[in-house]
């Protein structure tokens, strides 16, 4: 068992932290000599080193310590998503002139349909900061158990600011490259090492069969830990659709495919991501799972959520048995890799504000432009920090769901329509699609995590539902319009 502060843990916490860091300051600050074009290789780097983070890692294990293989939909809805991006989406928007997603609805629909979309995709982005600053405060206070969470939370917002910041796009890819690799190697080195403990693949089912899961009164619960579906089918569905809307419609991962040197190699990063995102998930699942089988189930029952949020920072610390220094390596990936997503998901939001609200469109001065992105980086994450701190916070997975749903009932209707139908549906339509469509997703989505929607139905459904019927109808009756025309 590891000390949280033993001396080396902390070396191991401060290589890992240093290395990565340094490594965006230094490819941030060099000039790409590709025109602004990334390859295959970076801007996968950029995919999953921004959808990979505490969401992914963290936040599976802690949901997976609860509710079992229902935690693997975050990656897995991430690699489906990856995989209809690659498969579909990629030429058509590389075709489009605008470089951000609101961008190509404000050029279809008009500027106040894009200011609209802009404002409610970054909030659907924002929310998904805070579930990052969440991830990674926690493995701050576990590590140093002296700080608290409102330093822990302020100190991670720090890393977020100088990971992008000083990085940019490249510096984020290039470094998402190494972060993703430090952070799978030690979600496989944790998968292993649970492996051995269970007595191998035989031995996990049989410890995953013989659970025992109880209520706070004693009473045992019947729950099927193998199940995709352990929260209620359209509840996890509606997971998995979060995610794939999220990744189609998030302006961090449209700027991999748009950013890279062709069609091919947009495709490649794209594919790359289907198949290496999902894999990520099973460990942590793996993780979260033995970690209730540890737990005597009444202890498990009454400190469910407490222990689930530290189960995978609390396995490597306490459960792992390797070197400290090892250790400290282990949990500052996994401190970077909620960093990393936040600070892509906050350089996706300025981008998007930038070009599309304040100089609305048009090409600025590129100095000027690189100086305003980091100002709303820091601006940015700096509410994120001071709403993080005042909100109370529950299940990471949750608010990622529907930072998921949200971004993807604001842009996906009136972004199909302008693909496959363009010109064709007027802009009013547009206007109630983007507004209703997401207001529909937040405000349902909200009143659920409060519990005062007990509904089994995700958020996205009538979300997208509402977007869709609206454009729908918009497109027939541009067509009615048209016949009475001729």
């Amino acid at each position: 068992m590891n000390s949280p502060n033993s001396p080396m843990m902390i070396v191991g916490l401060v290589i890992s932290i240093v290395a990565i860091v340094g490594l965006s300051v230094v490819t941030g600050m060099k000039k790409n000599k590709a025109g602004g074009k990334i390859s295959w290789g970076v801007a996968a780097g950029l995919i999953m080193g921004t959808l990979v983070g505490g969401t992914s890692t963290v936040g599976t294990a802690q949901l997976a310590f609860n509710y079992g293989m229902t935690a693997w939909w975050f990656t897995l809805g991430g690699g489906l998503g990856c995989l209809i991006l690659a498969l579909v989406y990629v030429k058509p928007l590389r075709a489009q002139t605008s470089p951000t997603l609101v961008g190509m609805v404000r050029d279809e629909y008009g500027p106040k349909v894009g200011m609209a979309a802009t404002l409610l995709n970054s909030i659907g982005t924002f929310i998904n900061i805070l579930s990052q600053l969440i991830a990674a405060s926690a493995v701050v206070v576990v590590v140093f158990d002296t700080m608290g969470t409102v330093a822990a939370i302020i100190l991670s917002a720090v890393f977020m600011v100088l990971y992008v910041v000083f990085g940019g796009t490249k510096g984020a890819g290039v470094v998402g490259i190494l972060k993703t690799v430090l952070l799978y190697a030690t979600m496989v080195i944790c998968g292993i090492i649970v492996l051995s403990k269970v007595g191998g693949i035989g031995g996990f089912t049989s410890t995953v069969n013989n659970l025992v899961i109880q209520n706070k009164d004693g009473t045992v619960i019947d729950r099927n830990m193998w199940s995709l579906f352990g929260r209620g089918f359209w509840t996890d569905f509606g997971s998995c659709m979060s995610l794939i809307l999220g990744v189609l419609t998030t302006q961090t991962y449209a700027q991999a495919v748009l950013n890279a040197r062709s069609d091919k190699d947009g495709r490649i990063a794209a594919l790359i991501s289907t198949i290496l995102i999902p894999i990520i998930g099973i460990f942590g699942i793996m993780v979260g799972l033995y970690m209730r089988s540890v737990v005597d189930p009444a202890t498990a029952a009454a400190q469910s959520g407490a222990l689930a949020k530290v189960a995978l920072t609390s396995f490597i610390l306490n459960y792992s048995g390797i070197p400290a220094i090892v250790g400290g390596i282990m949990l500052g990936a996994l401190f970077i890799a909620s960093v990393g997503t936040g600070a892509g998901l906050a350089l996706g939001i300025a981008t998007v504000v930038n070009r599309d609200l304040i100089n609305k469109g048009k090409a600025g001065d590129p100095k000027k432009t690189d100086v305003t992105n980091k100002l709303l980086i820091v601006a940015i994450l700096g509410v994120a920090t001071i709403l993080t701190c005042i909100l109370p916070a529950d299940t990471i997975q949750d608010y990622a769901f529907l930072s998921m749903a949200l971004r993807g009932c604001t842009v996906f209707a009136p972004l199909c329509f302008l693909i496959w139908a363009s010109k064709k549906v007027d802009s009013k339509f547009a206007m109630v699609s983007v507004v209703a469509g997401s207001l529909v997703a937040l405000v349902y989505g909200v009143l659920k995590l409060q519990g005062i929607i007990t509904f089994p139905l995700a958020a996205v459904f009538p979300g997208i539902v509402v977007g869709l019927v609206v454009m729908f109808v918009g497109l027939a009756i541009g067509r009615k319009n048209n016949q009475l025309a001729r």
